[in-house]
């Protein structure tokens, strides 16, 4: 606890107003406070080879960073050359980011462990085992990867897939830790209820090789109110229970543009959104987050504009030591939340609508509308 708070009033020395600063040594965009407990970053391009995602994580004034290893969108992509990875590894060591602990690659968007079909099962694999390969190639510790959907089959054999193809995995590689991301909810998707990934915990042989990165977009999407501090607690000690803290690889950290429980994918500028700059604060004064990966994954509106990243990191880094109740924090707040407001009203819009939509199924099939003789023969007619 002593060692915590003396980085914690280092970190309060150093933390500023988040504003766009220069560094003129380096000509990077933002400042990287060094001195910072919580390791804030985002996901960064590669564009030109993988070590440039280095020099961006420093422009934006990161002290993490994730990126991916190959295209996203293929299941296949050319080896990495021997000179990028050894160039990627010097400037790890050159700009101080520890590749064990610092960088959380993330996995192809095609993936899909829990796929029942035996030939796009392997496929996945393959292309899963590919990653970890590379991971270890540039002596990276962590690799972080959406589980996947059932397609419709049962949830419980598609969570046991899941836990199989991750053993299998694991025997393949050496070092790299599996980092499974929670997801929100959405239709047949996996792995968005803690229960899931208690599961996932339990039937994973090495439990030391696995890990779990919580996304606060998806964690509010699914249900799980930690916009306050009430309920900040109450998930996190049921993450506790369930999983444990030795098992947070990473948090992935997005405001959610739709509403509690709604399902969607949202991603949104911190505190624009319904989750709001409050969750933010409690997660930046929250010791059990030190140490770890926190990555944005906000969006952005040009492939060239840092200033999303790096202003929200400054953002984050503002929120140490800040009480809820201080003038300036309820002013950030007020600010933040006009910002965000029309993105939040387009969502809730469509979110009551869907409401209002299944409501009225439910009680159509509840007094038996839907299936009376007159209206199907009218339908069928139509």
């Amino acid at each position: 606890m002593h060692a915590y708070k003396k980085a914690l009033n280092t970190a309060l020395r150093n933390c500023k107003m988040p504003k766009r600063q220069k560094v003129v040594k380096h000509s990077f965009e933002y400042v990287r406070n060094r001195g910072m407990p919580f390791k804030f970053g985002a996901h960064v391009k590669t564009a030109g080879g993988i070590y440039n995602s280095v020099t961006h994580a420093m422009n934006i004034g990161g002290n993490s960073f994730a990126l991916f290893l190959k295209s996203p969108r293929r299941w296949v992509s050319p080896p990495l050359k021997d000179e990028d990875v050894e160039k990627f590894k010097k400037m790890c060591e050159q700009y101080g980011y520890d590749t064990r602990k610092d960088i959380l690659p993330h996995g192809s968007y095609f993936i899909n462990l829990a796929n029942p079909d035996k030939a796009k099962n392997k496929q996945s694999v393959d292309c899963f085992i590919d990653d970890l390969q590379r991971c270890e190639k540039l002596d990276i510790g962590m690799y972080n990867f959406h589980p996947g959907s059932s397609l419709g089959t049962d949830h419980d054999e598609a969570v046991k897939r899941l836990a199989e193809n991750i053993n299998y995995a694991i025997s393949k590689t050496k070092f790299v830790k599996i980092v499974v991301e929670n997801m929100a909810g959405h239709g047949n998707l996996i792995a968005s209820t803690l229960d899931d990934l208690s599961t996932v915990l339990k039937l994973v042989e090495k439990k030391e090789r696995l890990g779990f990165c919580i996304d606060t977009c998806h964690t509010f999407a699914a249900g799980y109110d930690i916009s306050t501090e009430r309920g900040w607690n109450t998930f996190w000690d049921e993450f506790d229970k369930k999983i444990g803290f030795e098992h947070l690889a990473s948090m992935h950290l997005n405001d959610s543009k739709a509403p509690l429980g709604a399902n969607k994918d949202r991603h949104e500028r911190i505190g624009w959104g319904f989750l709001g700059l409050e969750c933010f604060r409690l997660l930046a004064n929250d010791d059990r987050m030190m140490g770890i990966p926190l990555v944005l994954e906000v969006p952005i509106e040009g492939k060239d504009d840092v200033s999303p990243y790096g202003d929200d990191i400054k953002l984050l880094e503002w929120l140490v030591g800040k009480k809820s109740d201080s003038a300036d924090f309820l002013k950030k707040v007020e600010e933040l939340q006009k910002l965000g407001a029309p993105g939040r009203k387009e969502q809730l819009a469509k979110f009551e609508k869907k409401k209002k939509k299944e409501a009225t199924t439910r009680k159509r099939k509840a007094t038996g509308k839907n299936g009376d003789i007159a209206s199907m023969l009218k339908r069928k007619k139509k």
